[in-house]
């Protein structure tokens, strides 16, 4: 069978390259041998699904327990608990039916869901099953505030009956830790009067992205099917941008091969296809991408994203929740300093928040033949004229902008986007603490550095242009930009805006104030 690099659903190895799951998590056998109960949470789409089906036949192959994974997202639509319960234990009866031998079957359902509980379902079962029994619960977080409750009550009043009267061992699999529903099942009764609302978990386990040998494993297989190499630097390539995240790691590669090549595989591929598969997945927003710019407005999101845009620190007391929160969910990294996940995520955030000042430009000051004469980038009359446009337009467009603490930054990423779009990239660099952004823009074969920074006080000037000369020996180059963006109360539009060019380190800082 014709195999090919998977964007939607499990992986299934007769028909997928796939890196070999089982090794992704350890631990998992131990806590399963002792009886235990545990979480396994990753962000959508990192595998958790294809490495359970994994772990469920190899279990059940042993002989040794009856191990059964079921997605209860069906539960959710439940107009009461007792109705989640009852539909929770469907979704056990169908899983089953398709995984488990008829020795090994559930029970049946009573006609409705009147005086049904889970608990009792699963305290029958196991009773006649001839088998210690692990279950697997999948998508438990779909389940809602008194709805995700119940099930925690359920599974906690049977948990001192294993392994003769409840299951032997359970998972609960999710987006995030168990701990991180205290934000959303507020007020403190609604939490089990506990720090956490399952106080019976031993462990709580983060499947990580794939190692840069799990991409090269997954990559050569297409190797080995088709003859098409990924040579080495496409390959190191792949995982700088994705660092290993296994949606994204997929989703370039089948990019790569089925769209740009054409499943031509005596093609060879190239560094270029990379990019242009990265700009066109960037570009197409597909449902994955789509479902993690959703949460970029949730209250415990917004905060970490605009730190991180502004390269500040973000409130101390909501330090810990914020950043657990939005780690869980995929979005940053916990490697200091703390920045967003990847480079295709640090790309496509920023794009998306500054979308609406992209689109409402006046064509006649993005007219990218303005800046770009014989294929050159005049960065230098770009920005003159983006601080035209800001000293004119600037008060109006952020006083309506969601992200107003970051606005200013990204309303001139959106404005270089417009232009740079014609045969340009640019690359962001952002992080908690970092004190700036920093941008690198490659057009026709030049390469130029821009930092953003915020003028905070009597120090900010002199600490940008040091910044900006470490950031252009880093990279090579001799000449870069800074823009200090004016917070300061009272200073008048004839301060604000100005030219100079500083000479430090040996390096010559051109600077702009807005």
């Amino acid at each position: 069978m014709h195999k090919f690099f998977n964007t939607a659903g499990p992986c299934q190895p007769e028909r997928h390259y796939m890196a070999d799951p089982l090794p992704r998590l350890s631990g998992i056998r131990e806590l399963i041998e002792d009886a235990h109960y545990f979480i396994i949470h990753a962000p959508r789409q990192t595998g958790k699904t294809t490495y359970l089906y994994a772990l469920m036949h190899q279990l059940n192959r042993e002989g040794k327990y009856t191990t059964l994974q079921v997605n209860i997202q069906e539960a959710a639509s439940g107009m009461n608990p007792h109705d989640a319960m009852y539909l929770a234990a469907r979704s056990i009866i169908m899983s089953a039916d398709a995984a488990l031998p008829p020795a090994e079957q559930p029970p049946t359902l009573p006609p409705t869901s009147q005086d049904f509980t889970l608990r009792t379902y699963l305290n029958q079962w196991t009773k006649h099953n001839p088998k210690p029994l692990v279950l697997f619960i999948d998508e438990v977080d779909s389940l809602m505030d008194d709805l995700f409750l119940a099930l925690l009550r359920q599974l906690r009043s049977g948990f001192e009956t294993r392994p003769t009267g409840f299951p032997h061992a359970i998972a609960l699999i999710g987006l995030r830790d168990v701990r991180d529903y205290k934000i959303r099942l507020r007020p403190e009764r609604e939490n089990l009067g506990t720090g956490s609302p399952f106080n019976v978990k031993t462990e709580s386990l983060f499947m990580l992205g794939f190692t840069p040998e799990e991409v090269n494993t997954l990559l050569s297989q297409h190797t080995q099917a088709t003859g098409q190499v990924f040579p080495t630097e496409v390959k190191q390539e792949i995982y700088r941008l994705t660092q290993g995240q296994p949606w994204l790691t997929n989703a370039l590669a089948r990019q790569i091969v089925a769209k740009v090549l054409q499943n031509d595989y005596t093609q060879p591929i190239t560094l270029a296809h990379v990019i242009q598969a990265k700009e066109e997945l960037i570009q197409r927003r597909d449902t994955h991408l789509d479902s993690l710019i959703d949460k970029l407005r949730e209250p415990q999101v917004k905060p970490v994203v605009e730190a991180i845009i502004k390269g500040e620190l973000l409130e101390f007391d909501q330090l810990n929740d914020e950043l657990a929160y939005t780690y869980d969910l995929g979005l940053i990294t916990r490697q200091l300093p703390i920045h967003f996940a990847n480079p295709i995520y640090q790309e496509i955030i920023p794009r998306v928040l500054s979308y609406p000042f992209q689109v409402s430009f006046p064509n006649d000051i993005v007219e990218p033949w303005w800046y770009i004469k014989d294929g050159r980038l005049d960065l230098e009359a770009l920005l003159v004229a983006f601080q035209k446009f800001y000293r004119r337009n600037s008060e109006a467009w952020l006083g309506k902008y969601d992200f107003r603490e970051v606005g200013r930054q990204l309303l001139l990423m959106a404005f270089l986007q417009r232009i740079i779009n014609a045969g340009g990239q640019i690359e962001r660099e952002m992080a908690i603490g970092n004190g700036r952004c920093d941008l690198w823009i490659e057009y026709g074969g030049e390469q130029f550095v821009i930092e953003l920074k915020l003028y905070r006080d009597e120090y900010t000037r002199e600490d940008g242009l040091e910044q900006t000369a470490r950031y252009l020996s880093r990279v090579g180059l001799s000449q870069g930009y800074l823009i200090l963006f004016e917070t300061r109360v009272g200073k008048t539009w004839e301060e604000r805006i100005y030219r100079e060019v500083v000479e430090v380190a040996g390096k010559t800082v051109i600077l702009m104030g807005m």
